[in-house]
């Protein structure tokens, strides 16, 4: 079990490592395994990896994001050329239907929508976020059901068994409707988000609950 001190440190030295990232402007508290990242970035892109490269440390519990988005002035846009490029790069994305919708406020974007599966929703975020004048993406894209969802709790838990057996056993599955709740413990964040891919990538799924905790 890392103490807070050694779990700061080894979060500055990710951070430092990560090349997307400008360490020198984020700071990192920790208290109760629970890190927090302040400060400001250049870019929304950057803040992301920021987030991705602490979520990679083995012991941190929780991240609280206190960064801040601030674009230098060559990277000032307005909002219509912003939901522009935005748009243009979602029709030139095979994997993104037409049906996802753009909105632009302030270099903040907002996604709407339904598509059929989970990949494509988190493929528009995907493509958008590294364009400049991106301050923030907010993702209200909606899955249609496309398959009964009597199954769904099957399919996941197989699922689970498939790609990180040993954890299996010790995650719990519950279904509403097309929503789906996920509990119980697992070792490593890695294998958290390994059982949130599993039940997004169900047929069906329309939201996902994420309550495991990581017991280290």
């Amino acid at each position: 079990m890392k103490t807070d001190a050694q779990l700061k440190q080894d979060v500055i030295a990710e951070l430092a490592w990560e090349p997307s990232v400008n360490a020198e402007k984020i700071g990192v508290e920790v208290e109760g395994g629970i890190v927090t990242l302040a400060g400001h970035v250049d870019s929304y892109s950057e803040k992301v990896h920021a987030e991705r490269a602490a979520q990679r440390v083995s012991g941190v519990k929780a991240l609280a994001v206190e960064m801040e988005v601030r674009l230098p002035g060559s990277n000032q846009r307005t909002d219509a050329d912003i939901a522009r490029s935005a748009q243009n790069v979602l029709e030139w994305t095979s994997y993104v239907p037409g049906s996802v919708k753009v909105k632009a406020e302030k270099g903040w974007i907002t996604l709407s929508g339904d598509v059929e599966w989970d990949y494509q929703r988190k493929g528009a975020s995907d493509a958008i976020r590294h364009l400049m004048g991106v301050t923030g993406v907010s993702d209200e894209i909606a899955i249609k059901p496309r398959a009964s969802v009597s199954a769904v709790k099957a399919d996941i838990e197989a699922a689970l068994k498939r790609h990180a057996k040993a954890e299996a056993q010790h995650i719990t599955v519950e279904v509403h409707g097309s929503d789906v709740t996920l509990g119980g413990k697992v070792h490593t964040w890695s294998e958290r988000e390994l059982a949130a891919s599993s039940a997004w990538a169900t047929p069906g799924v329309r939201n996902v609950v994420d309550n495991i905790t990581i017991a280290y």
